[in-house]
């Protein structure tokens, strides 16, 4: 199911470029427009869910989208990396699918932001 207004069920679909890293069947992960890290990665269900408590909600979906993004780090050959969720506009999310910032390649304090 995507969201014909959605720029990340554009880039899912092929519609939109994006330089992918990864893709297997739950998950598209490419690189973000504005890196916050040497390593700066979205990684994004195929699936078009809202934001994270959407993902919660489906049991198969948790499980496919916590799989995709180990295996993206993995494909990156990352042992030590940061993940980062999003959710609602006041915390910063911008783009109304969920979508998982995996950061690496430099120290990073805490506690964030």
């Amino acid at each position: 199911m995507a969201d014909a207004d959605c720029p990340f069920c554009k880039i899912v679909a092929g519609d939109v470029p994006a330089k992918k890293v990864y893709e297997d069947d739950a998950v598209v992960a490419f690189e973000d427009m504005n890196p916050q890290a040497p390593t700066h990665v979205l990684v994004v269900p195929k699936q078009h869910l809202r934001d994270l408590p959407a993902v919660a909600a489906d049991p198969r979906a948790v499980a496919g989208y916590l799989a995709g993004i180990r295996a993206t780090a993995e494909s990156l050959g990352l042992t030590e990396f940061r993940t980062v969720f999003n959710t609602g506009a006041g915390v910063g999310q911008s783009v109304w699918h969920v979508h998982a910032h995996v950061l690496a390649g430099r120290p990073m304090g805490w506690p964030p932001g």
